[in-house]
């Protein structure tokens, strides 16, 4: 945000917008237990590790959908369902 944007923002906005736009968006923050999960996610479904790490955050933060296209529709992980919202 300070440097790769065409209008770079400055250290001091790029800290205004962190706190009070991404905070509040944070649910599940980074923990080594969440890594772990998703390393055990990425091991038992084949799952690329970024994909993992996004269904053990819904998993630890009590979803029981998961919107996305990037996952089998359908498939069902620990009490956690995989919906496309595409699909007709």
């Amino acid at each position: 945000m300070t440097r790769k944007l065409p209008s770079p923002m400055s250290a001091e906005n790029a800290q205004r917008f962190l706190e009070q736009i991404l905070m509040p968006l944070w649910r599940i923050m980074p923990s080594l237990a969440l890594y772990r999960r998703g390393l055990d996610l990425q091991s038992r479904y084949g799952f690329s590790f970024y994909d993992a790490l996004i269904v053990a955050a819904a998993l630890e933060s009590g979803c029981t959908r998961l919107y996305t296209e990037d996952l089998q529709h359908g498939q069902k992980i620990d009490g956690l369902v995989i919906e496309n919202p595409f699909i007709d």
